[in-house]
């Protein structure tokens, strides 16, 4: 078993496009099916169909034997972490525009950023710290403080969902800095996929039937909590095009993140951002209002250079250990 990380970053870069471009179509789907489905349904049938397609993909990558770990309750955290990355972020996207809950998503490696120096124990500079609080400066002007809660078209507590979403994925991706490269892509997708499944089993159990939507007004709530139903013979289709589009994410993410380092893949995950604003325009008719482009703007210009810098500060650190060897 290697412990030694690839670099292969052409390849890395495929992966993360690929992977990015499956994302926004998966969240584009999931929009439109938040009318009439429960979150948790739509989540087994999605994760359900794309386990299939990475059981497939275990096969190839060196069979059963793959999905055994030494670090078990290691992994067990970081699914969790997902799955309420996961549920939050999209019982916000059931009312939010699309553009609006990715963006403020994408705040996530600004979390990653300062969550690395207590939990990694990583030095960041001032540059970094300042780009940093810039970036949740374009947070908070997406949040509109300053507006009356009866002017905002949701509640404030539904802007804050992509925000936790965006902090438990940060965590997320500390603790598979802290797994290593031990486990293959595949092997991964399948932890996720069965905690996906798991955690909807539960909430079918409990609230499957719509008990505690009955009364509800809040859409994100009803979203969350409204009884399953047979899916509609139109939309098996869409179904199924998201469990292959889970299956795809799952392996693509995981395997760009294996050939290279994080600080070469991750400025390439913000190409989410105008897929986002494309799709919303062109299949919800959504514009994003000023204050969100501002925030867009702020956000992605902040992420963008706190990877920058992380990958010159790599590079200088590694030409001091080559003359250090000389």
């Amino acid at each position: 078993m290697t412990t030694t990380p690839q670099n292969v970053p052409g390849l890395a870069i495929l992966f993360v496009l690929f992977g990015v471009l499956c994302i926004s179509i998966n969240d584009l789907l999931i929009k439109q099916l938040s009318a009439g489905y429960p979150l948790h349904e739509i989540v087994f049938l999605r994760s359900g169909i794309g386990i299939l397609f990475s059981l497939v993909i275990v096969q190839f990558e060196g069979g059963w034997g793959i999905l055994r770990t030494n670090r078990p309750w290691l992994h067990a955290t970081r699914c969790l972490l997902i799955v309420i990355a996961n549920m939050t972020f999209f019982v916000a996207l059931a009312v939010l525009p699309l553009a609006d809950a990715t963006a403020l998503f994408f705040a996530a490696p600004l979390f990653i950023t300062v969550l690395s120096i207590p939990v990694l124990k990583e030095k960041v500079g001032p540059m970094r710290l300042t780009a940093v609080a810039v970036g949740f400066a374009g947070v908070l002007i997406m949040q509109r403080p300053w507006a009356d809660t009866s002017a905002l078209d949701v509640s404030r507590i539904v802007l804050l969902l992509p925000l936790l979403s965006a902090l438990t994925y940060a965590m997320n991706q500390l603790l598979t800095r802290k797994l290593g490269v031990a486990s293959k892509a595949s092997a991964m997708a399948v932890y996720i996929q069965s905690t996906f499944i798991f955690t909807s089993i539960l909430f079918y159990l409990i609230a499957g039937d719509g008990r505690f939507a009955e009364d509800a007004t809040n859409r994100s709530i009803i979203f969350l909590l409204r009884a399953w139903v047979w899916p509609a013979d139109s939309d098996m289709w869409v179904f199924a095009g998201l469990g292959v589009n889970s299956a795809i994410i799952g392996y693509c993410l995981s395997q760009a993140y294996r050939l290279a380092d994080a600080a070469t893949v991750a400025p390439f995950e913000y190409v989410g951002l105008p897929l986002a604003v494309i799709w919303g325009f062109l299949i919800f008719g959504d514009i994003p209002v000023l204050e969100v482009w501002i925030g867009i703007t702020l956000i992605l210009g902040s992420g963008l250079f706190v990877f920058l810098r992380e990958r010159q500060k790599a590079r200088v650190v590694a030409r001091g250990k080559i003359k250090a060897r000389h």
